[in-house]
């Protein structure tokens, strides 16, 4: 769902069970916008509560030809993935997987946790990966919580998980001038936002915000006009999240957990993991398999 108003465009995520009776609430991709700068999925999850009798776990998976990125502001989550990778994400954290050529991981409840009933709550990103680096050697890159630079602006709290802001930079290594940014804005709050990338869009995690004079409520983004900012307003307490980057060049061809510039890329992938032929977690024998849906023609 989406509506334009002056030259913001609004875009209201749909639910999806993932499996489990775990739903997430999926902002992008849309029929009216398919990404904002690198980002071609938007996921958040929670505030959910999670207990012993239930299983979310998501079972090794691969992918091709992104990033994904993972924050909590709530919760834990175990990652494990083909390259030897095993972390435990807390919230504060920044995980950036950069999949390349291809990769397998899987993410589940942490071993702490298996007789613990806690509120798991955060967003799961994708980020396609520029051309140039899509059959690049898979990596992972995990930045602790107190490794995030932060900064306060006229009372508003900003965390720079990825990119730069106000002359400071995030660890993360991603490309394309890719941002994400964890804003909390109090009472009264104010904040003039910078043209920082290409595209740029703001998403309230809790609470609403005023952007350029237009009320954005819970849940929903607002996608800035081209190298543009915005002025960001909070009657209340609001935690907000922008994302952007540089637009995509090529476009990108989207099947499962696959996206690459070239279609047959895709179709590849598929047969590879079908065959079993992109490695393995360690030590976890359990698999998604294929979906049965048609691959790009």
């Amino acid at each position: 769902m989406s509506a334009a108003s002056a030259d913001h465009l609004t875009l209201v995520p749909k639910s999806h069970d993932l499996g489990g009776g775990f739903v997430v609430r999926r902002t992008l991709p849309a029929a009216a916008k398919r990404s904002v700068g690198p980002f071609i999925f938007f996921d958040h999850f929670g505030p959910a509560e999670e207990r012993p009798e239930e299983l979310h776990d998501v079972r090794p998976h691969p992918h091709i030809g992104l990033a994904t990125v993972t924050y909590l502001f709530e919760g834990a989550i175990h990652h494990r993935d083909s390259i030897g990778s095993d972390q435990v994400i807390e919230p504060g954290a920044v995980n950036w997987m950069s999949a390349g050529r291809g990769i397998v991981h899987s993410e589940r409840r942490p071993e702490r946790l298996q007789h613990s009933i806690y509120t798991n709550h955060g967003l799961q990103l994708w980020a396609a990966l520029p051309a140039a680096l899509e059959e690049s050697d898979p990596s992972f890159t995990h930045v602790a919580a107190a490794e995030i630079p932060a900064l306060v602006r006229y009372g508003v709290a900003i965390r720079v998980l990825i990119g730069e802001v106000f002359g400071v930079k995030s660890p993360v290594p991603a490309a394309g001038g890719t941002v994400f940014l964890d804003i909390e804005m109090p009472v009264g709050g104010r904040l003039e936002l910078p043209a920082l990338a290409q595209e740029l869009a703001v998403y309230p995690v809790a609470g609403s915000v005023t952007v350029d004079g237009e009320a954005l409520p819970t849940a929903s983004m607002s996608v800035l006009p081209p190298d543009s900012g915005a002025l960001l307003e909070a009657a209340a307490p609001v935690r907000l999240v922008v994302v952007g980057g540089d637009a995509l060049l090529e476009h990108r061809y989207l099947w499962w957990n696959f996206v690459s510039t070239r279609k047959e890329r895709v179709r590849q992938a598929a047969q590879d993991w079908a065959a079993g032929a992109m490695g393995e977690v360690p030590g976890d024998i359990e698999f998604i398999p294929l979906p049965d849906r048609p691959l790009p023609a």
